[in-house]
């Protein structure tokens, strides 16, 4: 597939996406976009490493979500298929004259920090998602617990490496908590989604409680609001987050 362009319900800050694994992901969230039209029935696709990902041009100037469609720090994703990956992002990155950047998002972020001495986190974001301070196992399933990702984060920003953290799809919460583990994270910016499977009902949280969070979040990072959420979220806080 190569390197594609964001599209959809993608970051808008994020140029192109590119996956060189494929398969089903370990967590096996409910909400996932990747299960949206799947058929349940079909032997579940194995993560694989796709080599033909390593003919790709990643450009220059560009801003990559790598491993969008799987969590590449999966703790069933080999490490040399994460270090062929983290290589080959580097090798784009080592020119006198462009270089560009990638987001690496995982909801295992203490496997992220396992890799954390590559040279590529020079040019790079750590991100998590944290949907929630609670944990619905229903929803959530094989993924780590919440406590667990702002541990890792915390140590990943500690180390000088820029950090997002991302609410989607966003699930009902507790205020206090939820900004604390958020405030943990040290994020550059904070993203906020809702779900977009339709096929999936979350607790979702009411709509005034959001701008609750967002009203918190403000005072120590930036907001990014992603375009599915936009509907909740009245004129004068979108031009909070915008000037921020």
């Amino acid at each position: 597939m190569g390197l594609n362009k964001a599209k959809g319900e993608m970051y808008k800050f994020v140029t192109h996406t590119w996956n060189t694994v494929k398969g089903e992901c370990f967590h096996n969230c409910r909400y996932c976009y990747m299960k949206k039209g799947a058929n349940h029935n079909e032997p579940v696709d194995e993560p694989r490493l796709d080599y033909s990902e390593f003919k790709t041009d990643l450009g220059s100037n560009n801003f990559i979500f790598v491993g969008s469609t799987i969590d590449l720090f999966a703790n069933n994703i080999p490490d040399d298929w994460i270090v062929k990956t983290l290589d080959y992002c580097n090798a784009a990155c080592n020119t006198l004259f462009f270089s560009n950047r990638y987001l690496f998002q995982s909801k295992n972020p203490k496997r992220i920090l396992e890799f954390i001495k590559h040279p590529v986190f020079h040019h790079s974001t750590a991100c998590t998602t944290i949907e929630t301070n609670r944990f619905y196992q229903d929803v959530m399933q094989c993924s780590p617990k919440i406590e667990d990702r702002v541990m890792a984060m915390e140590k990943i920003a500690d180390l000088g490496i820029d950090t997002y953290v991302t609410i989607e799809p966003i699930m009902d919460f507790d205020l206090d908590e939820m900004v604390n583990l958020i405030k943990r994270c040290k994020p550059e910016q904070v993203n906020i989604g809702k779900n977009t499977n339709k096929m999936v009902q979350l607790p979702e949280p009411p709509k005034n409680k959001v701008l609750s969070l967002i009203d918190e979040l403000l005072k120590f990072t930036t907001v990014h609001i992603k375009d599915n959420i936009k509907e909740w979220i009245p004129d004068d806080y979108l031009q909070k987050s915008q000037s921020k």
